[in-house]
């Protein structure tokens, strides 16, 4: 591993917030999670609202952890202050059916 790659390992603990579990340098907190999602859409923005609200759904079922996710619905269900309208929209793609909750 290069000495620049980050890794729970190499990271400082000055460096996560409070919040975050040392074992997760991503971090659970709403406002690391919102600015990641945001800056997500940012990118797929340029492709106009469709393709940028699908790019960014799919970037984050692809790529972020399931707490990650779990987290960031959880704050989304509790009016999902600091969210870009068009991430809320990605966000609200990945809510399971009302049903299938219903069932658990």
């Amino acid at each position: 591993m290069s000495p620049n790659t980050m890794s729970p390992d190499t990271i400082s603990p000055e460096t996560l917030s409070p919040d975050t579990p040392s074992d997760q340098p991503h971090g659970t907190s709403a406002d690391k999670l919102v600015y990641m999602a945001n800056q997500i859409g940012k990118f797929f923005r340029s492709q106009g609202e469709d393709a940028a609200v699908r790019g960014t759904a799919e970037h984050i079922k692809k790529f972020w952890d399931p707490r990650m996710r779990t987290a960031i619905l959880t704050h989304l269900r509790a009016g999902g202050d600091g969210i870009d309208p068009l991430v809320r929209k990605a966000l609200a793609a990945l809510e399971p059916p009302a049903a299938e909750t219903l069932r658990r």
